[in-house]
């Protein structure tokens, strides 16, 4: 079986959003909070985070593929994106 990679949104405690991929969401969102090495150097300075969007690709390639179309969006499009879909996908 194939695993799954996650591509999602995390609102930062400046309302920033962060986009990244995963295969594994909560263990992510918890490196983000807690890890001083592991976690994004983005979002270490903007703890809290919090997931507000993600959806699933069938690979890495796929995810990375979406994470960079989602990162061309403007923050409006983003905020678009978590208001009008569910948190998975």
């Amino acid at each position: 079986m194939l695993q799954a990679w996650y591509v999602y949104l995390l609102r930062c405690a400046d309302n920033s959003l962060y986009c990244g991929v995963t295969t594994d969401l909560s263990r992510r969102v918890i490196e983000h909070n807690q890890s001083p090495t592991r976690g994004a150097k983005y979002t270490r300075v903007r703890r809290p985070v919090e997931l507000v969007y993600s959806e699933s690709q069938a690979s890495r390639s796929l995810a990375c593929q979406r994470e960079y179309a989602i990162k061309q969006l403007s923050k409006q499009q983003k905020e678009a994106l978590v208001v009008t879909s569910p948190k998975s996908t």
